[in-house]
This record gives structure tokens, sequence and C-alpha cells, in this order.
């Protein structure tokens, strides 16, 4: 009896040995310091991490952007719109109705901000934008032709275009 008992306990042994030494030569990766924790792992969390974060607000902070540049310019077509009436191209710049349409796109694009930031009816509040800017790049590029002014309004006008289709955003008060 004490012979087939003996077997198993060696065949046990065997066991715990072999898996020992496997566990041995298998390489480890390099750690660092006293805590033993392993830089690339720490670094490679700390990436992806950023990454995530960075993906999960970047349309959030499009959006922001895009509703400061808008009330921006609205609030200063509100406030002195004289000085943007030599961009209405069939109306002479002192003309009442020159200053009328200044003052009525001043508030469509002062409303559409409070929307776009507020994110409320987003994506149509961006098409709505990405629509005003489209008339606004074709009326500079028409008038002034390809300049400075034409192309910031091309990329505020690619901003909005991306956020018409955005259906991921943070910090909204409706979806």
């Amino acid at each position: 009896m004490s012979g087939g008992s003996g077997k198993v306990a060696d065949s046990r042994a065997g066991t715990r040995a072999a898996a020992r030494t496997a566990r041995l030569a298998t390489p480890r990766p390099a750690t660092s310091g006293k805590t033993g924790k392993q830089p690339a792992r720490r670094e490679s969390a700390l990436v992806n991490r950023s990454r995530n974060l960075a993906a999960e607000w970047a349309p959030t902070i499009a959006r922001v952007l895009l509703g400061l540049v808008l009330a921006w310019f609205g609030y200063h077509e509100l406030v002195d719109p004289r000085l943007w009436t030599g961009y209405i191209p069939f109306a002479s710049a002192t003309s009442t109705t020159a200053i009328v349409l200044v003052l009525a796109h001043g508030w469509l694009l002062l409303m559409l901000a409070v929307a776009i930031i507020a994110g409320v009816a987003l994506r149509l509040a961006a098409a709505i934008a990405a629509v005003t800017l489209l008339e606004v790049v074709i009326d500079l590029w028409v008038s002034h032709g390809l300049s400075d002014l034409t192309l910031r309004d091309i990329g505020v006008l690619g901003l909005a275009i991306c956020l018409t289709g955005s259906t991921r955003q943070r910090a909204v008060l409706t979806r």
C-alpha cells in the first residue's frame, strides 16, 4: 500500500517542480524601483486613458469652440452692425436694409451659438450653422477672393459640418 501512495506523492512533487521551472523560465518584463511596477504597462495605460478621454470629450470641446466663434461674431454684429454692412453684396453699406440684415444675421448667429453650446437640438443647430457659414464663405470668396478671412471661415464651416454628423456628445441638455 505504501508503495502506491509514494508514487502519487512523487508525481505531485514532479508536477509542482515542473510548473515552478516553467514560471522561472518565462521572461518577465523589466520592473522599476522598489515598487515592482512595470513602467511600460503604466505608460501604456496612461496613453490609453488619454486617448479615450480625448475621444470622449473632443466632440464636446469642438461644439463649445464653434459656439464661441458664432457667439463672438453674432455679438459684434449686434453691437456695431455698420462695421459689417460692407459684406452684404446686394445692398448699399449705408442703407437701412443692410443694417437690418446684419442685425438679423447677428441674432441668428447668437441663437445658434447658445443652442450649440447648450447642446439643444445640436445636429439641427449645427446644420443651420453650416448652411449659414456656407453662405458666408461663398459671399467672401465671390466678393473678396480667396483670402485669410475666407480660409478661416472654411475651417469654421468644416467644424460645423463635422458637428452635424456627430452623435457622441457629452454635457448636453437634450439628446
